[in-house]
């Protein structure tokens, strides 16, 4: 409803201008004028959300919790921030990430636009991982699990907010890259050829490109982890056969993650093994195929998996 006398736009409940909606989040642009947001952000209990610096970003962003409660990392430090508490930075200096202990809803207003261009690159890119996990064979919540499963070794292993931001994206978009395989590679039931195979280790590749032509720095950033997370400790992985350290942490996480998810799925051409067939299949690849203290810290959370 509008009152053209007095330049007022009335709304009811529901109503927004655009709205974008993940398994996990919803996020709804409720009003944007000459560069200002008004963005409404609803996180399922453990789900993330963060933001940080970039190149020319000189704006005032604004967090206002209406209900629910958030755990906030910045650097190695954590606060709760609950209904009615608000954060604020003009700009940001450094990267920050939003933990839902509860489902939470809050208010974020920006003096620069983001919702149209990064949200609907986003969603765009978690739309293609997933119908690419379905096609591969994964129910639809395997980029899900692998996400919440790398979060929670990530901060087991007390890695930086920055890390922790970059891996919440990469640990999801981590197979984007398989869009670009062919159908008759990627639902291959039975052994790869040498080409075939040679098509299949292209697709971290693939993943990286596809998030830096983006042109957004966090998921630039992210990238390297989507292109790293086939590579392995001694040296064995691909597409680069990196070794040890030279190996992001992000994507020495998302191994492990990645590699237990796939273990304990039911296949076209097999059945998954149990989480303890898994878990000891895990151990034994400690300081071979993955990075012992990720190994560790994932075996130490056997409960929690």
């Amino acid at each position: 409803m509008i009152f053209k006398d007095f330049g007022l736009t009335f709304s009811k409940a529901g109503e927004v201008i655009e709205s974008v909606s993940e398994p996990y989040m919803t996020v709804d642009l409720m009003a944007s004028f000459d560069g200002t947001e008004v963005i409404s952000h609803k996180l399922k209990k453990d789900a993330r959300w963060g933001m940080g610096p970039d190149d020319g970003w000189n704006a005032l962003e604004f967090i206002y919790v209406i209900e629910g409660e958030l755990l906030v990392t910045l650097n190695n430090t954590k606060m709760v921030v609950k209904k009615g508490d608000y954060v604020k930075a003009a700009p940001i200096q450094k990267d920050c990430l939003f933990y839902a202990t509860v489902d939470t809803e809050f208010l974020y207003v920006t003096s620069q636009p983001v919702f149209h261009h990064y949200s609907n690159i986003l969603h765009k890119f978690k739309n293609i991982a997933d119908e690419v996990e379905q096609k591969d064979g994964y129910t639809s919540d395997h980029c899900s699990r692998i996400l919440n499963l790398s979060m929670l070794i990530g901060e087991n292993m007390n890695l930086s907010s920055k890390e922790m931001h970059q891996l919440n994206i990469g640990s999801y978009l981590h197979d984007l890259g398989k869009v670009k395989v062919p159908d008759h590679v990627l639902n291959k039931p039975g052994k790869l050829t040498e080409q075939e195979w040679t098509i299949m280790k292209a697709h971290p590749t693939y993943g990286r490109i596809m998030m830096e032509e983006t042109n957004f720095p966090i998921l630039m950033e992210a990238a390297a982890i989507v292109e790293q997370h086939h590579e392995r400790y001694n040296g064995s992985g691909y597409p680069y056969a990196l070794k040890k350290e030279d190996i992001l942490m992000g994507s020495s996480i998302v191994a492990v993650v990645d590699s237990y998810d796939a273990m304990t799925t039911d296949r076209v051409y097999r059945k998954g093994m149990s989480k303890e067939e898994a878990l000891t299949e895990i151990k034994n690849c400690r300081e071979t195929l993955y990075h012992p203290d990720v190994v560790d810290i994932f075996l130490s959370l056997e409960k929690e998996i």
